[in-house]
């Protein structure tokens, strides 16, 4: 089967290539030349673990192929996914001029049969404007062509994508008609050969189910965040807490580990749109209005903790921050905490000296020199009045406290994800702090 991927973002680039591994020939589309330049040269635009390598293998073997132009691919392929972003507007909303500018071109262009998925996260809805779109500019053209359109929302975590994608826990798709599923279902049984798993729905159905799992999935963070902080009020420990509502089936382990707040480019932005839907329908959604209030004052945290030990006045104090990225395993920094951590310290008067593993380039990009850059976990310490956990990084998880304590210059550490064990810290002499415990 051929298709075609427009957008080589994270979706689009994940999709595509895990599409070619598995035997499609994939024509990668974008408008940006400098990005298609730097991926026919092998060189990726993101950061995901493994990801780098199967795209060479790919286009080594002639079945991943690049371009900037979709008109020149639309009369050999069978299916356009539509990747592109769906930036936030000022007010919260979903930005779709991109995907009907997707639907736009694939009206004016297509020559046969065609199916546009859109797997971007957009609004309930949205199908329909796709739909209309394509069908406005083949009315056009004096065309009858027949056309489908589906949605196929992604469910991919940053770190574990290729993964995600070949091993799916499930497969959404809206479809309107028998054609697109029997085509879905073709480009999805390798994934699914022991388990098929597609889920077969109405389009809106499916474009308001990726929105209301992230939302579910904020709300639980936002839940046990608000859990941890009452525990530190009335001296109990959320570890026991998470594992005593965990274990009951209803509820499930999952997504209830109390910390500094969520970031990346879903929890934040897919709550806001459901958000601002639910208000041009005349809803209001009153439990993800707290879900997003709690989030963003979690993000404040690790600062009002430091300032309970240190006082308000934190001028000339010098912070180390373990962790940049939203999460381990990406250099994505889109609604990180560390950005409200590190804007906060230097509205204060500190220092901040930073190290991530991978996102200090991203670092840079957002932030400039307004704060030093390690070479090392541990050169980030040097002359420390605390450590500030970010990111639980595998490599942050068993430093060397010798090493840590002989280089800070005050032992404080405020750890944001609860990778510590509090003993171990008192046995090494820390004042540590952490979420949800004593």
């Amino acid at each position: 089967m051929n298709i075609a991927i427009v957008g080589t973002g994270y979706v689009g680039l994940v999709t595509g290539t895990c599409f070619a591994e598995m035997g499609v020939n994939v024509t990668c589309v974008d408008v940006d030349q400098k990005k298609i330049d730097q991926l026919l040269k092998g060189e990726i635009p993101i950061y995901e673990p493994g990801l780098e390598e199967m795209v060479a293998r790919n286009y080594r073997d002639g079945r991943l192929h690049f371009t900037t132009d979709l008109v020149e691919v639309l009369d050999k392929v069978d299916v356009v996914f539509s990747a592109v972003g769906t930036p936030p507007d000022e007010d919260g909303s979903a930005d779709l001029k991109y995907v009907l500018a997707v639907a736009r071109q694939f009206g004016r262009h297509i020559k046969k049969y065609t199916i546009l998925v859109t797997k971007s996260t957009v609004p309930v809805g949205t199908a329909a404007k796709v739909k209309a779109a394509i069908q406005e500019e083949l009315d056009k053209r004096g065309e009858q062509i027949p056309f489908d359109v589906a949605s196929n929302p992604e469910f991919l975590k940053e770190g574990t994508a290729i993964k995600d994608f070949m091993s799916p826990d499930r497969v959404v798709v809206g479809a309107e008609s028998e054609k697109v599923r029997e085509v879905m279902s073709r480009l999805y049984r390798p994934m699914l050969i022991n388990n098929f798993r597609v889920i077969f729905m109405d389009i809106p159905s499916a474009e308001m189910t990726k929105y209301a799992a992230n939302s579910m999935l904020a709300t639980r963070i936002s839940f046990m965040n608000d859990i941890a902080n009452l525990c530190e009020l009335v001296g109990a420990d959320v570890n026991m807490v998470r594992k005593g509502i965990g274990t009951d089936a209803r509820i499930g382990g999952k997504f209830l580990y109390p910390g500094c707040g969520y970031g990346g480019s879903c929890f934040p932005k897919d709550v806001k749109a459901l958000i601002k839907t639910a208000e041009q329908n005349g809803c209001m959604m009153r439990v993800l209005h707290a879900v997003e209030e709690v989030n963003e004052a979690q993000k404040e945290v690790l600062v009002n903790k430091l300032k309970r030990h240190y006082g308000d006045d934190l001028k000339g104090k010098q912070i180390a921050l373990w962790g940049l990225a939203f999460k381990p395993e990406t250099d994505d920094m889109r609604e990180a905490t560390s950005l409200v951590t590190i804007r906060l310290l230097r509205e204060a008067g500190c220092t901040v000296r930073v190290f991530d593993p991978i996102a200090m380039d991203e670092c840079r990009r957002r932030v400039g020199d307004d704060v030093e850059y390690a070479k090392d976990m541990y050169d980030a310490l040097l002359g420390a009045d605390a450590l500030l956990l970010l990111t639980e990084w595998k490599q942050f998880r068993m430093p060397s406290w010798g090493v840590v304590k002989a280089a800070m210059k005050q032992p404080v550490i405020i750890d944001g994800r609860n990778i510590y064990d509090p003993a171990e810290m008192a046995e090494w002499g820390f004042e540590y702090s952490c979420i949800g415990r004593k």
